[in-house]
């Protein structure tokens, strides 16, 4: 049992409320001090604290290099087809692939470690399995998706931003009472996705079952592409449409409502 005197005692927690929230010098000089405290530090001393950045730079890009040469790369190309990958340049980590996918990677490619590729597990009976084919040159950026229903080819010189979703399939069917016992999606919703070489692909620009898109085309930051798109042009939007003929080009025509 506590005695009144006790009860009579503010607890911890009403002494913190106290200290926030009070009115009185001592509360609000308690406040101050706080504060003060968390952004106390050591002064600069240019000198040896550029020196010191400079050596911690140095040993992380060292670490972080000898870790991409020695560890992720090596794995990563022990997974893709044999041969592939040869120059690559990889950054950031180990890529994450899924499923029974199998990737062709051309020479001299860039590529995040933050990238995720998967491949459909439930084709139809004897279908080959899923191939993503990535031609020589060509960026795949941080955070980029590649769902690969049964093909998706990247052509030379492709760019792909970060937070690109390429959805070869979806992953679930549109029956609700289908997708709530769990059911994958049906052949119906799968489709290939071919990027004709030197396509740029914005940060954010989702790429969708079925879809072409042709050489040298320009798609804007956060589109959504549900149709084929001709060669040479910029476009964007939801869904994606052509803006205009890039400059120097020739696009054989095109319908601005495409």
């Amino acid at each position: 049992m506590l005695t009144p005197e006790a009860k009579a005692r503010p607890s911890l927690r009403e002494l913190r409320r106290w200290a926030r929230t009070a009115d009185h010098p001592l509360a609000r000089g308690v406040r101050a001090l706080w504060y003060a405290s968390r952004s106390a530090q050591m002064p600069v001393i240019p000198g040896v604290h550029r020196a010191l950045w400079s050596l911690w730079l140095g040993g992380r890009n060292l670490g972080a290099s000898l870790t991409r040469a020695l560890w992720w790369t090596p794995l990563l190309r022990a997974r893709l087809e044999r041969g592939s990958g040869r120059g690559l340049y990889l950054y950031g980590g180990l890529p994450l692939l899924l499923g029974p996918v199998r990737v062709q990677m051309g020479d001299a490619c860039r590529m995040s470690g933050q990238v995720t590729i998967t491949g459909r597990v439930h084709g139809a009976a004897g279908s080959p399995a899923p191939m993503l084919t990535i031609g020589r040159n060509v960026d795949l950026g941080w955070q980029t998706t590649i769902a690969v229903g049964r093909r998706v080819e990247i052509g030379d010189d492709v760019r792909l931003a970060g937070r690109n979703f390429l959805a070869g399939y979806p992953g679930h069917p549109l029956n609700p009472t289908d997708r709530a016992q769990g059911l994958p999606d049906t052949e119906d919703q799968v489709g290939d996705i071919v990027l004709e070489p030197g396509v740029w692909l914005a940060t954010g620009v989702t790429v969708c079952a079925g879809v072409r898109i042709g050489r040298g085309t320009v798609v804007a930051a956060g589109s959504v592409v549900t149709r084929d798109l001709p060669s040479n042009v910029l476009a964007g939007g939801v869904p994606a449409k052509v803006i205009r003929a890039l400059p120097g080009t020739e696009t054989g025509g095109f319908d601005h409502d495409a």
